[in-house]
């Protein structure tokens, strides 16, 4: 599966996070990403579930014990101005949003930023 765009002028995304991201995003009122830290540079959300997915399970999981898929539509026009990056595989594509560009990213946010699915580690 890969970019989702809809008549209404939006794309689907998808964003893999951990508990910590989530809280903050949930303190938004599911409107918008938190600021990077300084060691993170790129915010990048993720253009097809499946990707996000294995994130979410793979890393988010065993780094902090929680992983979430998150989903949200954001405005197609505004997207274009990001190339769409391939880090790995076919699939495995990414928009790398530069961290200062973030909050004007947030304003381009269609609807509010839902969570698809969850992974937990074994209790």
């Amino acid at each position: 599966m890969t970019e989702r765009r809809t008549e209404s002028g939006t794309t689907t995304l998808w964003r893999p996070t951990g508990p910590e991201e989530l809280a903050l995003v949930e303190a938004s009122g599911w409107t918008a990403w938190p600021p990077r830290l300084p060691e993170q540079p790129i915010f990048y959300p993720v253009l097809n579930e499946d990707y996000a997915v294995r994130v979410a399970r793979d890393w988010n999981v065993p780094a902090s014990g929680s992983g979430y898929v998150t989903r949200f539509e954001a405005d197609t026009a505004f997207l274009a101005r990001y190339p769409v990056r391939r880090a790995g595989g076919e699939t495995i594509l990414e928009l790398w949003v530069p961290a200062a560009e973030l909050a004007e990213f947030n304003r381009h946010i269609v609807g509010r930023i839902e969570v698809v699915r969850e992974f937990h580690a074994p209790a």
